[in-house]
């Protein structure tokens, strides 16, 4: 993969529009720093209480999301996380549908699986298929977690988590993110290139 993640521009759904209006009414927090900390309603690999946390803001059709996603699980690996007390994981949504049209779908997938206890088993093969997020997809990977699939698209078709994830879309826009992938590290946004060397060396350095 690239040493560098492009910016690019966040989706323009009414959900995307109303945060961004709110955050212009109100002065943002700065845009290096987490505006809305991380708590147990998130979304998490690890514990809370970890010495360092990070926080990405991702959209599961986004192809860079899906180099950063593949990045993070070789650091965890790395870093040995089985002590959940040295690092902990959180994702929180940031699809951008006017440039990935199923990255709200996708999102609301993975929300439906973590209602039934497999949001992690769901992330990952939803950044494993980024070209196949279709609702037929979708329904087959629930089938293949071995979820109650009509509860699962019932989940999807009214729409029930996309309070939840509008929230994570808002907290992003608090924090100055534009786009995704966006990666916080002890609450301030990592700069540094997206290679394990650095982003290892980054973590440790918040450990200290």
């Amino acid at each position: 993969m690239s040493d560098d993640i492009s910016a690019q521009p966040t989706g323009d759904t009414h959900s995307v529009k109303r945060s961004t209006e709110r955050s212009r009414r109100s002065p943002p927090a700065y845009r290096n720093q987490l505006a809305v900390l991380p708590s147990p309603r998130d979304r998490r690999q690890g514990s809370l209480n970890a010495k360092v946390v990070l926080v990405e803001y991702g959209d599961y059709q986004c192809p860079r999301c899906g180099e950063l996603h593949t990045l993070i699980r070789a650091v965890q690996e790395q870093l040995n996380t089985s002590d959940q007390n040295d690092l902990c994981f959180v994702y929180r949504h940031f699809p951008q549908p006017q440039i990935h049209p199923q990255a709200q779908k996708a999102a609301a997938a993975a929300e439906a699986a973590a209602a039934q206890g497999q949001f992690w088993q769901m992330h990952d093969i939803l950044f494993a298929h980024q070209q196949e997020l279709g609702d037929g997809y979708l329904a087959e990977y629930a089938d293949n977690l071995e979820l109650d699939v009509t509860q699962f698209v019932r989940d999807l078709y009214r729409q029930v988590h996309i309070a939840r994830i509008n929230e994570d879309i808002e907290s992003g826009l608090q924090s100055g993110v534009t786009a995704a992938p966006a990666l916080f590290i002890n609450a301030i946004q990592y700069s540094g290139r997206w290679n394990i060397e650095q982003l290892k060396a980054a973590i440790v350095a918040a450990s200290h």
